[in-house]
């Protein structure tokens, strides 16, 4: 079995990046993918999903370094699943995708 998800969209915002005490480096984005359908009319209707992007050590760096809000990009990571409380104590569930590697996919303007 393999847990691998490949994904191609635009970020969304700029990478978050955390430094823990233990000198591990985090980033967080989201990014936008597009899909559609024709509705019951025949009508195109163009759906945006967002996923969450989590890096970690030199790919959370290279992240910082070389993305941000608005690049189209390529993605390769799995899909990570978990829970935590939120400020009023509920449990939320939530599913990441942890990048392994990702690449800029559009064109340098000359």
């Amino acid at each position: 079995m393999v847990n691998r998800v490949q994904l191609i969209g635009r970020l969304g915002m700029d990478p978050e990046m955390r430094k823990f005490d233990n000198g591990t480096t985090m980033a967080r984005m989201s990014l936008a993918t597009d899909a559609g359908h024709k509705d019951a009319s025949g009508n195109f209707v163009k759906d945006t999903h967002w996923h969450t992007l989590v890096a970690w050590g030199k790919v959370a760096e290279l992240t910082e370094k070389l993305l941000v809000k608005g690049n189209e990009v390529a993605v390769t990571g799995k899909l990570v699943n978990r829970s935590y409380e939120d400020k009023d104590g509920k449990k939320r569930y939530t599913t990441e995708v942890q990048l392994i590697e990702f690449l800029k996919t559009e064109k340098k303007s000359a």
